[in-house]
């Protein structure tokens, strides 16, 4: 996975049309609609884009008639875990955001969840002028003074996938990302549901980072408000897919009475899928869950090895993330960024069929583009 990347194949062949004159002669063409060229002149610019009935538009020229040319803006993405798979289908939110909006991006900050690095890889981007920011606010304090530098240097900043605490004020514009305690909140509610009295581990790969440890936090208030006898044991992980489930086998080699396994990040999930099925846990009566859709989660899911995993929609993290920055640029900052919250949805082996039937960039699966056809009745 590159961690460096200013432009996506996409993005070099709209600037190689624009070269070409394709741009050039769409612009025109608007700006003599403009000009009052009227309804006719309209319509044919559709025509001869595909736009009439049964035709097709691409986002890009979609966003070439709709948008005035602009500076290819460009936003600089700070993560806390570059190289971590969940990730992914991010990158290709962002990706195909930038595509559709005319912007560049570059993807840099920490491998291993170190605040220090991704302070510093804000600080590089405001150094480099960077159009915009967006970071995960995953530690209460050290991003303060360096996103309300940015914002004195006019540079707009975005909160993505981890925001500061609740009720602690931050400067960043909005938050784009999964309400996280009530995310966790209701994880506990599910275990119990699962579970009536026993050890629960709960496992986090950082613990104290505010990308899960809300989540940890809210599954642990659920379950002490059950009232019902669960031990619950808290186990970190560590920032690598490798480290966690390391540590997840440990566990449980040394915890074999336990009820139940879950955990609030993509790659502990993962874990403890796997040593589910290793040991065969589900015969034993033991239960498991936890967030995200790595392959291996949702295959061990169908197999009936763990009873569900929580779905963030990590790809909008990243497109909705890159259209609040072109609004806010493009609108002078007259449109003011809003916080989305990208949701929860819970997969099940009963709901999990369409995540094994499809391979997508919205799930992180291909990096083929693609529009996935819908099929039956739509599940809220």
């Amino acid at each position: 996975m590159a961690q460096q990347r200013d432009d996506d194949k996409d993005t070099k062949q709209h600037d190689k049309e624009h070269d070409n004159g394709a741009g050039s002669g769409l612009n025109a063409t608007r700006r003599g609609l403009m000009q009052g060229a009227g309804l006719g002149a309209a319509l044919s610019l559709m025509g001869a884009l595909g736009g009439g009935a049964g035709g097709l538009i691409s986002p890009a020229q979609a966003a070439e008639m709709a948008f005035p040319s602009h500076k290819k803006w460009k936003i600089v993405f700070v993560n806390h875990v570059t190289t971590n798979p969940f990730f992914v289908p991010t990158q290709y939110g962002i990706q195909d955001a930038c595509s559709m909006f005319g912007m560049d991006y570059q993807w840099t900050g920490s491998a291993t969840s170190d605040a220090g690095e991704m302070v510093r890889a804000v600080n590089s981007a405001i150094a480099a002028k960077a159009d915009a920011i967006a970071v995960p606010i995953v530690d209460p304090s050290a991003f303060d003074k360096p996103i309300q530098a940015a914002l004195d240097a006019g540079i707009p900043v975005f909160a993505y996938n981890a925001d500061a605490p609740r009720g602690k004020s931050n400067p960043r514009l909005a938050y784009i990302g999964q309400d996280l305690y009530l995310s966790g909140y209701q994880m506990g509610e599910r275990i119990v549901s699962l579970i009536d009295s026993g050890m629960v581990a709960l496992f986090i790969a950082t613990p104290g980072q505010l990308n899960i440890q809300p989540r940890l936090d809210g599954a642990s208030d659920a379950i002490k408000k059950s009232g019902k006898k669960i031990d619950i044991q808290t186990v970190a992980t560590g920032a690598t897919v490798n480290e966690e489930l390391s540590k997840i086998k440990s566990f449980y080699l040394g915890h074999q009475d336990l009820k139940g396994m879950f955990a609030v990040d993509a790659g502990s999930t993962q874990g403890v899928a796997q040593v589910m099925k290793e040991s065969n846990l589900p015969s034993k009566g033991v239960h498991g869950g936890g967030f995200d859709l790595l392959p291996t989660t949702i295959q061990l899911i169908h197999e009936g090895f763990l009873d569900f995993t929580i779905d963030q929609q990590p790809y909008v993290q990243g497109f909705y993330t890159v259209m609040e920055a072109f609004v806010f640029l493009a609108s002078g900052g007259l449109v003011g960024p809003a916080n989305i919250n990208t949701g929860l949805k819970f997969v099940t082996k009963s709901t999990v069929e369409p995540y094994l039937n499809t391979s997508t960039r919205y799930e992180g699966k291909t990096t083929k583009p693609q529009i996935v056809p819908m099929s039956g009745a739509i599940k809220s």
